[in-house]
């Protein structure tokens, strides 16, 4: 094929970008060139630049010798790196992101974001966001990385003003502190033979704890699956939660992180496991600093022989909390589901037996083993078993994370913990498991609050993000909110959720909804697709025609 010459009499193609190649290499530096590490090393042009372009997009394919459409489908997956089209101007360098996901738009985000724009203000730009994971004090905005609560118009200008674009690394408990109330020496009663590996795990599957990430399966049985599966294995640990109004890792990461360090640090003894990795949401970047700062001292001062924990940083997809899309991401990959079977307890983290959790799921095993498996089954309502974390916003007078006794009941968690409704509001519904689950109207709310209990009404617990709307909300318009964010983090792997949910939202953008045409189409996502996104994201809608019929009128 002849190749054409440009105008400068230059053979038009590619060549190597020698500056570009050395700014890839300097930044970078020593970290490992392998595939796994892809994504980070996305995040450190992202942050270096505040964007990405084609030029370093080809560099970095050169350096770690992958191809360029590799790199390229890659960093464009993800809704924080900032990909430039070909000779597009860079984006400004600062940026304020506001949510307007379910709560932060009940307490006033869409209009923040138009004031906001009418702004103009200088080299900063304004995004419209999905959950960051900050419901209990909306609206949100982040700038930067720095999170603005209860954020209005004066508090981001301030924020500008003082060039506050950074978040503070602070953590409650520090491992220091850990240390001195008696932290890691379960861990080292069990490296020590005090505890047998067959009876921690039977102790945790007599408790009745289950994965509080949303799915609920038993994590003792998760163990002892894990346990029988042949070596090396891995542990993964999901601090991805991206589901609207979910917020209880971030407090605990704040709080007490070592808790779920050492849980992590007993699985891996039980299970025999080779290495940790631990995948943290992008949105909580103090959290990250905190996290890598309080690793860093226990590596330095262990109180045992550790194995090799890796933090790995999420990069805003919410398809991620998924657990196969995350081990893919881990990977230094897209973010898209696998195909089940094999499941990841067979066939994980770079093809090998995972055992995947939640971060809250290894929040409670330190204490399970030392208070033992009657003190966390004693806990309960309802014929229920055990306590959950809480996520609870909206129209309550203390939104919060609650630990509350599974099988509590809406009303009772609104009244015992939340101080009851926001002055002239009354309660309306609620959604029971964040934009996923559903909602319910206040004429159910006598469900006890847990998993197996919220099916039979077409809805789950899932991460037990409770949104609780009043009369001054509407159903109808929350239901719409919840199909646009599944719309816009659909992993667009699979028809039934890439198109269902696209086409769902222009059905319900309509003053009249065609029901029987959303019907068929929320039946079709449920049948047909991958993974749990497209399967539960007409939850909200059913709901809303269901339980709250006077809105259709």
């Amino acid at each position: 094929m002849k190749r054409t010459r440009g105008k400068k009499g230059r053979i038009q193609g590619r060549t190597t970008p020698h500056q570009s190649l050395a700014e890839i290499k300097q930044l970078i530096g020593d970290t490992p060139r392998t595939r796994d590490m892809l994504i980070e090393n996305l995040h450190k042009i992202q942050d270096h630049y505040h964007h990405i372009t084609h030029r370093h997009i080809l560099a970095l394919s050169i350096e770690m010798r992958i191809s360029m459409a590799e790199v390229y489908e890659t960093a464009t997956f993800y809704h924080h790196f900032d990909v430039l089209k070909k000779n597009a101007a860079p984006p400004p360098s600062k940026t304020i992101r506001v949510c307007n996901s379910l709560t932060c738009e009940m307490f006033g985000a869409k209009a923040l974001i138009k004031q906001l724009k009418s702004e103009n203000f200088d080299d900063v730009r304004i995004q419209a966001v999905p959950c960051v994971g900050r419901c209990n004090t909306a609206p949100v905005a982040i700038a930067g990385t720095n999170p603005i609560v209860a954020a209005d118009v004066t508090k981001v200008k301030k924020a500008i003003a003082n060039d506050k674009f950074e978040d503070d690394a602070t953590i409650g408990i520090s491992y220091a502190a850990y240390k001195e109330k008696g932290g890691y020496e379960t861990l080292k009663n069990c490296l020590a033979g005090k505890h047998k590996k067959e009876d921690i795990i039977s102790r945790l599957e007599n408790s009745n704890l289950r994965g509080l990430g949303g799915a609920g399966f038993p994590v003792g049985r998760k163990w002892r699956i894990l346990s029988e599966q042949p070596k090396p294995k891995m542990i993964a640990i999901n601090i991805d939660e991206g589901e609207p109004g979910t917020f209880k890792d971030r407090v605990y990461l704040e709080q007490d992180p070592h808790r779920f360090i050492e849980g992590t640090l007993i699985a891996h003894w039980a299970i025999d496991a080779e290495k940790i990795y631990i995948y943290l949401r992008d949105e909580y970047a103090g959290c990250r600093k905190a996290l890598a700062r309080e690793l860093s001292l226990l590596k330095q001062n262990p109180p045992c022989d550790l194995p090799e924990i890796h933090l790995r940083r999420g990069a805003g997809a919410y398809i991620c909390g998924e657990e196969s899309a995350m081990i893919e991401s881990i990977e230094g990959k897209r973010g898209l589901p696998r195909l089940r079977p094999p499941y990841v307890a067979q066939i994980g983290l770079f093809g090998r037996p995972t055992l995947e959790h939640n971060m809250e799921s290894m929040h409670w095993v330190r204490d399970i083993i030392n208070k033992g498996t009657a003190w966390f089954s004693s806990h309960g309502r309802c014929a229920r078993k055990g306590l959950r974390s809480f996520s609870v916003s909206g129209r309550v007078q203390k939104p919060g994370v609650y630990v509350a006794p599974t099988g509590i009941t809406i009303l009772e968690l609104i009244d015992e913990f939340c101080g009851g409704m926001l002055e002239g509001h009354a309660f309306y519904g609620y959604f029971p498991g964040g934009a996923s689950g559903g909602i319910l109207p206040a004429s159910l709310a006598d469900i006890p609050l847990d998993f197996d209990t919220l099916q039979p009404y077409g809805c789950f617990i899932g991460s037990a993000a409770i949104i609780v709307l009043s009369n001054k909300d509407s159903a109808r318009k929350m239901a719409l909110n919840a199909m646009r964010f599944f719309r816009d983090e659909s992993c667009g792997q699979c028809t039934p959720c890439r198109v269902g949910t696209a086409k769902a939202v222009k059905l319900m953008e309509k003053e009249t909804w065609d029901q029987s045409l959303l019907e068929e189409l929320a039946t079709t996502m449920v049948d047909a697709s991958i993974c749990g996104l497209g399967q539960a994201a007409p939850n909200p809608l059913r709901c809303a025609i269901k339980y709250f019929p006077e809105e259709f009128k």
